[in-house]
């Protein structure tokens, strides 16, 4: 299994900006990568972007990112065994159920 993980470019590895480096903080560890950007072309130092096995897929919101981000952390505390349903996925909490309607 493989999951796409949202990282910050920060760098280009070239000229062209074909290649980028990217980098995520995951608690005190820093994970720092060389991915192509062939999918969505060059991108701003800076941007978000979601990369799976060395190449970023999509370009990833601010929005979108805090989703992912709170989806990471709840696999986190499944493994680390301290999972609240509470505390991960609020926007599901928050969410209408099927078939109500005004």
């Amino acid at each position: 299994m493989c999951l796409s993980l949202p990282m910050q470019v920060v760098a280009h590895a070239d000229p062209t900006g074909e290649v980028a480096i990217v980098e995520r903080r995951d608690g005190e560890a820093l994970r720092r990568d060389r991915v192509n950007m062939l999918l969505i072309g060059p991108q701003a130092i800076g941007t978000w972007v979601l990369v799976s096995l060395g190449l970023a897929r999509e370009i990833v919101d601010d929005d979108q990112r805090a989703l992912i981000e709170d989806a990471l952390s709840a696999i986190q505390a499944v493994r680390g065994g301290s999972y609240e349903a509470g505390r991960h996925f609020g926007d599901l909490l928050r969410a209408p159920l099927h078939g109500d309607g005004p």
